[in-house]
């Protein structure tokens, strides 16, 4: 075996199960990530266990080829701060591939504005079998409406902050669960988290973060809000913390956060 296509679950799986031991992985040259969000600290384990042998990339079943990628180059366990950035990213655009950010009215954002991610390239689908109305409007203006939010920096690296669907919005202010996510996941008793919004009679909507921990460690409530407080502006930091034994996943193993949402909202008027 030479080769792997991973999510980023299935990574960490690599670094904690018994194949590293009970295998000869030698062979083993090219790992391929994608899918769903990495955070960083496991991603720095795996490259310092396997080597550079990790590549990123982004794509979506409208574009089911690769719109951007991270290479091996750019993965390195070092402590440059502009390589330990760019890990956080999803690389650079592909050839034959645009990649463009706009705000809500479809308009082109500068450096390092959020907004949603749009793609153009021959990767785009021609559209939904049957649904004419669905495809008009995800690839209205020649541009394929990704539904991913994210930003462009100048040197053209996308980083991706989440889901358009899953961003919460308590107070009026923005919150991207992806963040919150990667600063919880530093904890070193947490194995997995899940970060969702849950109605709030006062702020509209709270941020609830949803932990699994790692065999043979524990973490409480506290500990958890307290750690995102020091790692976190205010806002962003949970107000609650639920701890799981496992987090529900589809067969590819990414997190369906919608069945996470669903207890929550399913009496509310908002469709989640």
């Amino acid at each position: 075996m030479t080769t792997m296509f991973l999510v980023p679950t299935q990574v960490s799986l690599l670094l904690t199960g018994p194949a590293r031991e009970e295998y000869d992985l030698s062979s083993l040259h090219t790992i391929i990530y994608g899918g769903a969000p990495m955070y960083t600290e496991p991603l720095l384990q795996a490259i310092r266990a396997f080597g550079n042998i990790f590549v990123q990339i982004f794509g979506q079943g409208e574009a089911p080829m690769t719109i951007t990628t991270l290479p091996k180059e750019e993965h390195q366990a070092d402590h440059d701060a502009v390589r330990l950035r760019r890990l956080t990213s999803a690389g650079r655009e592909v050839t034959r591939v645009r990649v463009r950010i706009v705000d809500d009215q479809d308009q082109a954002l500068g450096t390092s504005e959020v907004g949603e991610i749009m793609v153009r390239g021959d990767l785009v689908m021609k559209g939904y079998l049957n649904r004419p109305e669905t495809t008009a409007e995800t690839l209205k203006g020649g541009w394929l409406h990704s539904g991913d939010l994210g930003y462009l920096d100048s040197d053209g690296y996308l980083y991706i902050t989440d889901r358009k669907k899953d961003m919460i919005i308590s107070g009026g202010a923005n919150i991207y669960p992806r963040e919150v996510e990667e600063v919880i996941s530093r904890h070193p008793a947490v194995a997995e988290v899940a970060v969702i919004g849950v109605p709030d009679a006062k702020w509209g909507e709270a941020v609830k973060a949803l932990v699994v921990p790692r065999p043979g460690q524990q973490a409480t409530e506290a500990e958890i809000i307290e750690h995102c407080r020091k790692n976190l502006a205010s806002y962003k930091k949970p107000a609650s913390v639920e701890f799981l034994e496992a987090l529900p996943k589809n067969a590819y193993g990414k997190i369906l956060k919608r069945e996470l949402r669903t207890p929550y909202w399913a009496r509310q008027e908002r469709n989640v």
